[in-house]
């Protein structure tokens, strides 16, 4: 082959593309991606450099199906990262900690290679390492709510969902409701991925609605690329619907919440306000009084009732009424005799 400082560059260009098992590509995948990049070649020049590439670097091809398909091995960290500083390596570390609970087991399985790259430098005797490795015993970070182990997630429909969000196309989802036998299948339009918590959320329509839904991914079975455009409703912005209350179980509706805290359970929201028009005061009776103009939410009524009686919502009636009901109904069931195993 002759080589020249194109094909170099094309093949160093391959290389990057190419996801590590369990994720896949095809040669006419990376040749779209490599054309969309600069590189206008054929699929039987992108199948003759990954056959030579694979005799270079540990590339794994997938024969059982056709088209073929391409990945690294699944221990071989990115192409394009040989190596990290002591402080990337220090920011992958934290990273992993903060994010430990909240990323789906899958995600943190292809992360391992950097996270162990990490660890490698940071145990090494240049004095940078010794540092940060002393910083990583003195910074902890705690998780505001109970914390919830994530329910495991179908690496390769991970895999095929962010591939149709990369390249703007629809994918065929196997998605199993809760309380169904069997998953029901149809074409997704996939718009964006969203962590809240625990759960990874795929928001997309379905196919020829406009309505936005989410899908939480742990419930999708299968997932399957398709050739389709995927096509987003008119107008659709993913801030615009975050904030409507999308992930507080409902569209919320806006209220003028007035209630009144404990000093110890309102003092935080001083600092840390549930709204950028929030005014505090103090009653009479010491409490913290706080108003704020919020969304009417299944999350904002749980967070509430997580307060038990260090709070009293004295504004608006509906909600005060309804919060009034369901701590009855709570003392009703604590003042029931103990039910017997």
């Amino acid at each position: 082959m002759s080589y020249t400082p194109e094909t170099l560059l094309r093949h160093w260009q391959t290389l990057r593309l190419i996801p590590r098992h369990p994720r896949r590509t095809t040669a006419g995948e990376l040749r779209e991606h490599l054309a969309a990049a600069g590189f206008q070649v054929g699929k039987r020049t992108v199948e003759r450099d990954l056959q030579m590439l694979s005799r270079l670097f540990p590339l794994v091809s997938e024969e059982s199906t056709k088209p073929y398909s391409w990945s690294w091995q699944q221990d071989v960290p990115a192409f394009d990262v040989p190596g990290v500083s002591a402080g990337e390596a220090l920011t992958l570390l934290m990273a992993r900690e903060h994010l430990r609970l909240a990323l789906p087991a899958s995600t943190l399985a292809q992360m391992q290679p950097y996270f162990r790259m990490a660890e490698q430098k940071l145990t090494g005797s240049e004095p940078s390492s010794a540092r940060l490795r002393n910083w990583l015993s003195q910074v902890r970070v705690i998780p505001p709510a109970q914390p919830l182990c994530p329910p495991g997630i179908d690496a390769n429909v991970q895999s095929v969902i962010q591939e149709a969000l990369i390249l703007r196309r629809q994918c065929r989802v196997g998605y199993l409701r809760k309380g169904a036998d069997m998953p029901e299948s149809y074409p997704a339009h996939p718009l964006a991925l969203v962590q809240r918590g625990a759960l990874l959320y795929l928001v997309c329509t379905v196919r020829e609605y406009q309505d936005v839904r989410l899908l939480a991914v742990h419930r999708i079975r299968s997932a399957e690329l398709l050739a389709s455009a995927a096509e987003p409703p008119d107008g659709f912005d993913l801030d615009v619907y975050i904030s409507g209350g999308a992930f507080g179980w409902g569209p919320g509706e806006p209220i003028r919440l007035e209630a009144a805290f404990t000093p110890q359970a309102g003092s935080h929201l001083e600092e840390t306000p549930l709204a950028g028009d929030q005014t505090l005061d103090t009653l009479p009776d010491g409490r913290l009084r706080i108003t704020a103009g919020v969304l009417l939410t299944q999350q904002l009524e749980w967070w509430l009732l997580g307060f038990g009686d260090a709070v009293e919502v004295l504004a608006p009636p509906a909600l005060r009424a309804h919060m009034a009901a369901r701590l009855r109904e709570a003392a009703r069931r604590y003042d029931s005799p103990e039910t017997e195993n």
